[in-house]
């Protein structure tokens, strides 16, 4: 008979084999590891890659915001006008030489402007976007939003120019007949933006009312409620913190645009007193005397202050948006 080892070391032999092979197991295959070291690679340059997007988008407006503020605050700091009579003067007189008392920046007139033709477009535009948004969703057939879909799209890519150019075409023309005037002035500018801001509130209201969910409708429904009925009391009263943001969108589009108003307002330096008189806006005199201006000049840097108020309107308008969602937000609880 051969020699056998206690039991006690055999079974410490098995045990050791059994963990090298468990370990052996454990380990895994090389191509394995090497595809998990490429989905890790991927994975931390997407990571990467989304965060310099999101990099070089905060370092733009960032840039955008100082250098609009440096040059823009240049006018006071530099050029020592007064802001007071830079925002509530009614004189844009910039060629008048000191001798003359001038030059003269007063810019309330445009800001009157700009103003005017926002406020009023959004009051033309709101009620029809939101009534076609309404008509899209819950009263026209599957076709007729198939129908409405694309004319609203291809609102939204006409371009600025070929809107001031028909707004120069018909609606000048039309005033100038029918109102009185040379057709030139701020209601031919509002009657342009009603209809360049329209596809825009009509969009946002039309997914501001397919947001409400159908278990509201449904409940309105069973309880004895009409489609009006229905419409009136529920669906308008859920969607109408949206339509306060299109309204808000349709207006802060409507405040920034330039080349479309310029063609058909007639570009007045007075301070607006009829609908009917050729106007300005901020955005106007911008596009149409920062070409004739030398960089650093107290001329251009008016143009650059005048800018800046472009741009802490837009802020306001962003922020409104955000405070009117937040409230719906905090309503719907």
């Amino acid at each position: 008979m051969g020699f056998r080892p206690p039991g006690g070391q055999t079974d410490g032999r098995n045990r050791k084999d059994g963990q090298k092979g468990r370990t052996g197991r454990m380990e895994a295959h090389p191509l394995i590891a090497g595809r998990r070291t490429r989905e890790g690679f991927r994975d931390r340059l997407g990571y990467a890659a989304t965060l310099l997007s999101v990099a070089v988008i905060l370092v733009a407006v960032a840039a955008i915001y100082l250098f609009v503020f440096s040059r823009g605050l240049a006018t006071f700091f530099v050029n020592h006008v007064n802001v007071l009579d830079f925002l509530f003067g009614t004189e844009w007189r910039p060629t008048l030489t000191e001798a003359e008392g001038g030059p003269k920046f007063g810019v309330l007139p445009f800001i009157v402007g700009s103003f005017i033709v926002t406020f009023f477009s959004a009051l033309i535009a709101g009620p029809i976007g939101i009534g076609a948004a309404i008509f899209m969703t819950e009263i026209a057939p599957s076709w007729g939003r198939k129908l409405m879909q694309p004319v609203i799209e291809i609102l939204v890519g006409i371009p600025s120019v070929v809107y001031g150019f028909t707004g120069l075409t018909l609606i000048v023309p039309f005033l100038r007949e029918h109102a009185g005037g040379l057709g030139f002035g701020l209601l031919a500018g509002i009657l342009v933006l009603a209809v360049m801001i329209l596809p825009t509130v009509t969009s946002i209201s039309v997914d501001a009312l397919s947001a409400v969910p159908p278990e509201i409708k449904a409940g309105s429904y069973a309880l004895g409620a009409t489609r009006w009925q229905t419409i009136w009391r529920i669906l308008m009263r859920a969607s109408a913190p949206g339509f306060v943001t299109a309204v808000i969108f349709g207006m802060a589009r409507a405040f920034g645009e330039a080349l479309a108003v310029q063609m058909v307002i007639g570009n007045g330096k007075n301070m607006p007193t009829s609908l009917l008189e050729p106007a300005s806006t901020i955005t106007t005199v911008i596009t149409m005397n920062m070409g004739n201006t030398v960089a650093g000049s107290v001329e251009n840097n008016v143009l650059w202050s005048l800018a800046l108020l472009l741009l802490l309107m837009s802020t306001v308008f962003i922020f409104a948006v955000r405070w009117v969602g937040r409230r719906g937000r905090l309503m719907s609880r």
